[in-house]
């Protein structure tokens, strides 16, 4: 797995701000890619609205793309960026398949397995 300029452990422990920089400049080289991605996955929003949330695309892509999708994902934007995307998913953005595919096809799986999906938390009522 190639990352850039980091390594896994450095992911691990900075914080979203640094993760959001290399998401952002990724992006930013491959935004084209991104809005095709975007016209195909994202039917709620426009192409362009999308782009204001690469991370909703990626997952999305990540989640219901087609294999040649995914190709064209992992090889413009490495693998790299597809790791912050799934440690910082959101509740609903992968299925419970997706979640288990992706913990093992990018090396973070442990011995104890994968991690719960994300769940929403709803506030008790006041």
């Amino acid at each position: 797995m190639h990352l850039i300029n980091t390594s896994l452990d450095d992911l691990a422990t900075h914080g979203g701000s640094d993760r959001n920089v290399i998401l952002q400049k990724k992006v930013g080289q491959h935004r084209e890619l991104l809005l095709g991605l975007a016209r195909k996955y994202i039917w709620w929003l426009s192409a362009e609205e999308s782009l204001d949330f690469p991370a909703r695309v990626i997952a999305q892509v990540m989640n219901i793309g087609v294999f040649s999708d995914v190709g064209l994902l992992v090889a413009a934007l490495g693998e790299d960026c597809l790791v912050i995307v799934l440690q910082q998913a959101d509740a609903g953005q992968f299925s419970g398949r997706s979640w288990h595919y992706w913990h093992y096809r990018l090396g973070l799986a442990t011995t104890d397995g994968v991690p719960p999906l994300p769940i929403r938390h709803i506030p008790d009522a006041i």
